[in-house]
């Protein structure tokens, strides 16, 4: 539970940036058959923190978007309202410094639909948190210096990968086009 506590503290009012992802790689470390659960708790108090922040935007709306977000306010905002999905995809995946509460409190403030905040965020936390779990099974100690000295190219391959489902589910799911 203190992992669910902590991912819900630095997706919401506190910023932990990477604590909660040497804690969960720790914890798998040391209890590899935990990892499944290990995982899954960080992955929801990261999203139920996220969903605090969603909320809190939509009732302050723009108004508190921009005045957290300063001059980046309308690059988050044209990306977000065009790439909702995919945006916080990408701002979920990425490690610090990213601005990834202010992707939250843009989707919250221009009314992203909560169903596709809340996929984007499971799906994307979880890759994450799975990921860094299995790596902490499978190279034990090993897995903080391996994400360390790749950093770069996972998240150029996880990138690479979401922006491929994103045109794929573009295309999947594009609208014909209308007849004159």
């Amino acid at each position: 539970m203190g992992l669910f506590l902590l991912s819900f503290l630095d997706s919401s009012f506190l910023p932990f940036p990477t604590i909660n992802d040497l804690l969960l790689i720790d914890l798998c470390f040391e209890y590899p058959r935990r990892m499944p659960y290990y995982a899954a708790m960080a992955t929801l108090g990261s999203v139920v923190g996220s969903l605090v922040l969603y909320f809190l935007a939509r009732k302050g709306g723009e108004a508190a978007f921009r005045s957290q977000a300063g001059s980046r306010a309308d690059k988050i905002r044209h990306w977000v309202e065009r790439n909702g999905f995919v945006s916080m995809v990408i701002a979920a995946l990425l490690p610090p410094p990213t601005p990834f509460k202010f992707f939250v409190l843009a989707a919250g403030a221009f009314d992203m639909p909560v169903g596709q905040f809340v996929l984007a965020l499971v799906t994307a936390r979880g890759l994450r948190f799975y990921g860094e779990g299995y790596l902490a099974v499978r190279y034990g100690d090993q897995a903080i210096r391996f994400l360390n000295d790749h950093e770069v190219s996972i998240l150029a391959i996880t990138v690479g990968l979401v922006l491929l489902f994103s045109l794929g589910l573009r295309l999947l799911f594009r609208r014909p086009e209308q007849e004159a």
